[in-house]
């Protein structure tokens, strides 16, 4: 059965000086991971809380529009108030029926 030691196993490197740079390094690139996410976070989570509102606002603005107006619908400016009217303008074309 192999023995590993675990002073060989800890850093490569033999000098102390170097061995406490890396982790002093590994521990601030974790930290900084971690403060950039954590910013990333809110930021992702402040665009969504912002869509949210606007999103809700404008139902909320639909629906209070459809309760004060109930016969004025979004959409249906300017049409006749009955569905069975149509208007429109035509020209009659004559057919010449020396041409057929």
């Amino acid at each position: 059965m192999v023995q590993h030691s675990s002073a060989k196993n800890s850093f490569p490197a033999g000098n102390p000086i170097a061995n406490a740079l890396v982790v002093v390094a590994g521990v601030l690139a974790i930290a900084a991971s971690i403060v950039l996410g954590f910013f990333a976070f809110l930021a992702l989570g402040a665009i969504i809380f912002v869509t949210a509102v606007i999103i809700g606002v404008r139902v909320w603005w639909l629906k209070r529009r459809m309760r004060l107006h109930p016969g004025n619908r979004p959409g249906t400016a300017g049409r006749a108030s009955h569905e069975s009217v149509i208007e429109g303008e035509y020209r009659v074309v004559h057919k010449d029926h020396d041409e057929a």
